[in-house]
């Protein structure tokens, strides 16, 4: 992925107003995890990475990044859903700033994950503690 200039995350932003700057800086970055994580090049043949393997990336790379903290984040940027991440990808997609296949669609992010069981459970106390008086 390219950088995003100034004026085209103004254009993002006047265009769809649903999601913040960090919004579209989060997914560069978390794209660029995955990237790595996958052990993907980041051009040519083999770098393409799927909705779901998208994903997986944004829910480890934001609990990494944010802890307990990430769905006040998210949601400050806009996020509340997985089809949100979705559709800050296929904002950047229609400015050409990422590529995608013909096979890609924003419905591939629908049925992503659940937001408070990937970014709530992890930091929810064991149930099973029991606290003696």
């Amino acid at each position: 992925m390219r950088v995003i200039s100034p004026e085209e995350t103004a254009q993002l932003l006047k265009e769809d107003p649903r999601y913040s700057a960090e919004a579209y800086l989060f997914i560069s970055e978390a794209l660029d995890f995955t990237t790595k994580a996958l052990n993907k090049p980041s051009s040519g043949p083999g770098h393409h990475i799927t909705a779901a393997e998208l994903l997986d990336g944004i829910r480890k790379y934001a609990l990494q990044e944010y802890g307990p903290m990430v769905m006040t984040i998210l949601n400050t940027w806009g996020i509340h859903e997985c089809r949100d991440f979705g559709q800050v990808v296929f904002n950047l997609v229609n400015k050409k700033i990422l590529g995608k296949s013909e096979e890609d669609s924003l419905n591939d992010f629908n049925n992503g994950f659940d937001f408070n069981t990937a970014f709530r459970a992890p930091f929810e106390p064991d149930k099973k503690l029991k606290i003696k008086n």
